[in-house]
C-alpha cells in the first residue's frame, strides 16, 4: 500500500492495483501548487465530508477518471444528481471493493457543501487491503468510538487531522493513537491556513516522548506500507 500527501487532508493511495483519492483539496491550495489534478489517477474518490476544503477537486476529477465516488448517502446522492458514479454508505456499514473492504466510521465534525446543501454526517474510512489495514479520520475531534476500531481491525497506521481550531490538536491525536492502538501516525489537516499551522518539530517530538511515530510529509511526497 502506498500512501501519497497533496496537502491539507488530500491523499492518493494505491492499494490491490487500484488507484484511490481521498478528500481532494489540492488545486486551491497555494501549498499544493505542483501537484497537477490532471495528472492524478482515480478509480475511487473517498470523502470523509462536504466542506469546500475537502471536495474541491472532486467533479474534475471523476469526469477525467470516471472515478466511483465513495461516502455516506447524501453526499453519494448529491454527485449522483449530477451523473457522476457513486457508491453510498452510512456509519457503522462496510463494502468488499475490488481493492480491499471499506468501512465508514463516526467522525465528529460538520458537513455541509458550499452551496448549502446539507452534507448529512461526518466519518472516517477504515481501509483493510490485502497485506496492510489503516484509519482515515477525517475531520473529527477526539472520540470514544475510536476504540472500537481496533475490537476489529488491527491498524498498521492511523492518519488524523492534527491542526486544532476544526479538529483535534496533538495532544488529542496522542490519546486518539491510543485509542486505536496504533503507534504509527500519519499527521494532514494542517498548515493550510493561519487556523491551523503547528511547530512541526514540537509535534513530532510530543508523539516521540510518549514512543509514538508521527510522520509530516512534505506535500507530493510518499510512504509505503
Amino acid at each position: 500500500m502506498k500512501i501519497t500527501y497533496y496537502g491539507h487532508a488530500a491523499l492518493g493511495i494505491k492499494v490491490g492495483g487500484k488507484h484511490i483519492i481521498v478528500d481532494p483539496y489540492i488545486s486551491a491550495n497555494p501549498l499544493a501548487e505542483h501537484i497537477n489534478i490532471d495528472e492524478l489517477k482515480a478509480d475511487y474518490i473517498l470523502l470523509t465530508h462536504a466542506h469546500g476544503d475537502h471536495i474541491v477537486d472532486v467533479e474534475a476529477i471523476a469526469k477525467r477518471t470516471g472515478a466511483v465516488i465513495v461516502s455516506n448517502a447524501e453526499i453519494a446522492g448529491y454527485y449522483a444528481a449530477k451523473d457522476f458514479q457513486t457508491h453510498p454508505m452510512n456509519h457503522g456499514g462496510s463494502w468488499n471493493f475490488d481493492f480491499g473492504k471499506v468501512k465508514y466510521v463516526n467522525a465528529i465534525h460538520s458537513s455541509t457543501f458550499p452551496d448549502g446543501t446539507n452534507g448529512g454526517n461526518p466519518g472516517g474510512f477504515v481501509i483493510e487491503g490485502e497485506h496492510k489495514n489503516i484509519y482515515i479520520a477525517g475531520d473529527t475531534a477526539l472520540t470514544m468510538d475510536m476504540k472500537l476500531i481496533p475490537m476489529r481491525t488491527k491498524l498498521d497506521l492511523a492518519i488524523f487531522p492534527i491542526g486544532d481550531n476544526f479538529t483535534m490538536d496533538v495532544q488529542d491525536a496522542i490519546l486518539a493513537s491510543d485509542f486505536v492502538e496504533c503507534d504509527k501516525v500519519l499527521g494532514y489537516h494542517y498548515d493550510t491556513f493561519g487556523y491551523i499551522k503547528i511547530d512541526h518539530k514540537k509535534a513530532i517530538q510530543q508523539f516521540f516522548d510518549k514512543g509514538k511515530d508521527l510522520m509530516l510529509l512534505e506535500i507530493g511526497d510518499s510512504i509505503e506500507l
